[in-house]
């Protein structure tokens, strides 16, 4: 098996953006709440410990120690502190920092120590890292479906070393930081998102589940290193070394849908995504993703998205 695996093809095409990472050293007791959080937030303890709570959902807080890492895909209010116990003091609002019950925002410098890093510096608190990305359109949203609101992966050898390397970055100031703890932050997601998936517990997309079968994991690979070519289940199936209709039914039961369903709707997920991005015509777009007849590609795009193609783009945008 070579070629572009799945899980690297969704994270190549979602690829983060906007990107931005901030380093805690505080003692307790403190809380934070941000009013406005990012389509993907990650939040990891170096040192001590901290509380995570959703504040919009109706969700018990999780408790982080050093090492473990948070990945929260809810957009909303979302409070870190060293306790649940602890009430909101700040509230970070539109990249300002409020006090709670204040309307004016506060001087944050007396919190800052270093570049990206803010609290008391004091010794026998937490140290804690908050990353914070948006994920590139249908693709992303395709990502983040993998994840429930707030994941928790506790620390292990895999992903500790990719946090000691983000920590050793934050606070220096270097030509071409910023794009270090890019791909840092990149780094510390997919190890995340990785091993979160292979721990017990989560309830993971029937496609991902499918890929740890060797034949339906190649068919998987197969449409997404190549969506625009032709593909029959006959010739899928050849591919991977079955017959037709034992194909048809392995992948039917392991992905939850037939190969051509599962083909369309991953078509039409790039599509929303050229349509937004680019400005190809309809009909280059309908090339690109393995529609000859643009007219066939706008039926299905409006069957899976509910609009047009072009009003989908004028929307988007």
């Amino acid at each position: 098996m070579g070629g572009v695996d799945v899980l690297s093809d969704l994270l190549h095409r979602a690829r983060a953006r906007n990107t931005l990472v901030r380093q805690l050293i505080q003692r307790p007791p403190w809380s934070v709440t941000f009013a406005d959080a990012a389509p993907l937030t990650v939040v990891a303890v170096l040192g001590g410990g901290a509380s995570v709570r959703l504040d919009d959902l109706d969700a018990s807080p999780a408790r982080l120690a050093a090492g473990d890492i948070a990945l929260i895909g809810a957009t909303g209010r979302c409070t870190i502190a060293d306790s649940p116990s602890t009430p909101p003091e700040v509230v970070i609002r539109e990249g300002r920092k409020y006090r709670v019950g204040g309307g004016e925002p506060v001087d944050g410098t007396s919190w800052n120590l270093a570049p990206r890093t803010y609290g008391d510096g004091r010794p026998g608190g937490t140290t804690m890292l908050r990353g914070v990305c948006e994920l590139h359109g249908e693709v992303g949203d395709r990502l983040l479906a993998m994840l429930p609101p707030l994941a928790v992966v506790p620390a292990g050898p895999r992903t500790r070393p990719a946090l000691e390397l983000l920590a050793a970055e934050v606070a220096r100031e270097e030509p071409g930081q910023d794009a270090v703890l890019h791909r840092l932050l990149d780094l510390v997601v997919v190890v995340a998102l990785r091993a979160w998936c292979a721990g017990p517990g989560p309830v993971l997309p029937a496609w991902y589940r499918a890929l740890s079968d060797p034949a339906i994991g190649e068919a998987l690979r197969l449409l997404h290193e190549d969506p625009a070519r032709r593909w029959t289940v006959a010739a899928l199936a050849a591919e991977v070394g079955m017959s037709r209709a034992a194909f048809a039914a392995c992948f039917a039961a392991l992905v939850g849908e037939p190969p051509l369903t599962y083909l369309t709707g991953w078509r039409m997920t790039l599509a929303a995504d050229l349509l937004s991005d680019t400005d190809a015509t309809v009909a280059a777009v309908a090339r690109e993703v393995g529609y000859e007849d643009a007219f066939a590609f706008s039926v299905a795009f409006k069957r899976t998205r509910g609009t047009s193609p072009s009003l989908w783009r004028r929307e988007a945008r």
